[in-house]
């Protein structure tokens, strides 16, 4: 039996980050909740997270300043915001920043979970096994925790797109296996967007020039003629 989808809720308002609390756990959700950055920081330090739904009008950083700096460090799990603007600039401010999904407060709490719902299920796809969520990838001084979705370097978090991270944890969903180019367009883009296969090329291009000493002769990301690409890589438990 799959586990509960575990979530993080970051609200300043007592009242809403309780009732939300009370909700979510009510529909089966494995949830936490946190008041403030810091606390956030805390929790996403000690365990993994599936999606965090954030509050965008918050204390000292603000949830667009906390979605830009999570996404610069490299943490790629879905972000639904939420926030009492109705401003569709203020979506599109959300949305730049790295988050998945926004919600206009009032909302129904039927819709909150739609959009949780919806936005798991991207996640799983782009994720590929999710029985491979609890493993580190190693590959020269890189190391992928796929449980946060973070790639380090000798220990240093790596600024890394969303798009060339997805690519990443597809292909190491599968370490030191040949993935196809259609398996890796359903894991890293979700199976709803209607891309080229060369697409992938590109982001390969790209996610080799981040971890590649030289992109033209690859040592971790190889082509598989005929088939797609393989991540040579350690896996750790």
């Amino acid at each position: 039996m799959d586990r509960p989808a575990k979530i993080i809720v970051l609200d300043d308002e007592v009242e809403l980050r309780n009732m939300l609390l009370r909700f979510l756990r009510g529909h089966g959700f494995d949830v936490r909740a946190a008041e403030d950055s810091k606390r956030l920081d805390r929790y996403l330090e000690r365990e993994p997270f599936d999606l965090l739904v954030l509050d965008l009008m918050i204390g000292a950083e603000d949830g667009l300043e906390i979605c830009a700096r999570l996404r610069t460090q490299g943490q790629t799990l879905p972000i639904l915001m939420l926030t009492a603007k109705g401003d569709p600039l203020d979506r599109v401010a959300g949305l730049e920043t790295g988050a998945d999904d926004y919600l206009a407060k009032p909302f129904l709490p039927r819709e909150l979970v739609a959009r949780i719902n919806a936005l798991l299920r991207r996640q799983k796809i782009a994720s590929g096994d999710v029985t491979v969520t609890s493993q580190s990838v190693r590959f020269g001084d890189f190391t992928l925790d796929v449980a946060r979705q973070q790639l380090t370097r000798a220990g240093t978090p790596q600024e890394i797109h969303s798009a060339q991270m997805l690519l990443l944890v597809a292909l190491a969903s599968s370490p030191n296996r040949p993935v196809s180019r259609d398996n890796l367009l359903a894991r890293a883009r979700g199976r709803e967007h209607d891309a080229l296969d060369r697409s992938i090329d590109v982001q390969v291009l790209r996610l080799r020039q981040i971890i590649e000493d030289d992109p033209s002769k690859p040592r971790f990301i190889k082509t598989v003629w005929g088939v797609g690409y393989m991540l040579v890589a350690d896996v750790e438990p």
